[in-house]
C-alpha cells in the first residue's frame, strides 16, 4: 500500500461500529478474505468494503489479491495515537482523582 492512501484520521476510522467490529475480527485472526468477514454482518459485501477501504486509507488495514479473492489483515501500529491519547487523558484524571480524594480527607479532619 502506498503512503497517498495513508490520507484518513485513525480516530475518524474507528469511530464507526462496524468498522470497529471489522478490526475485532481481523485482531483475531492472520488473515480474512472478504467474504468471510461479509458473512459477519447484516450488509452486503459493497458496504463492508467501503469500510475497509476506510480502515486501509487510515493504514489499519492491509489487503492482498490471492488469485480472485482478497484477503484482509490488521495493522495495529496506527492504534498506537489512539493509545497515546487515551494515555494523556487517563494520567489527567488519575491526577484529578488524586486530588479530589486528597480534598475530600482534608475536609474530614
Amino acid at each position: 500500500m502506498s503512503d497517498n492512501n495513508q490520507n484518513r484520521d485513525v480516530f475518524d476510522a474507528i469511530a464507526d461500529p462496524t468498522r470497529r467490529q471489522l478490526i475485532g475480527l481481523l485482531a483475531g485472526a492472520q488473515e480474512l478474505p472478504l467474504h468471510e468477514l461479509t458473512a459477519q454482518f447484516q450488509m452486503g459485501r459493497t458496504a463492508v468494503s467501503k469500510h475497509l477501504t476506510i480502515l486501509k486509507e487510515a493504514g489499519l488495514v492491509i489487503d492482498r489479491k490471492v488469485g480472485r479473492e482478497t484477503r484482509f489483515r490488521l495493522n495495529a501500529a496506527p492504534l498506537r495515537e489512539i493509545q497515546d491519547w487515551v494515555a494523556y487523558y487517563s494520567k489527567f484524571w488519575s491526577m484529578n482523582m488524586l486530588r479530589l480524594s486528597q480534598l475530600l480527607e482534608e475536609e474530614d479532619e
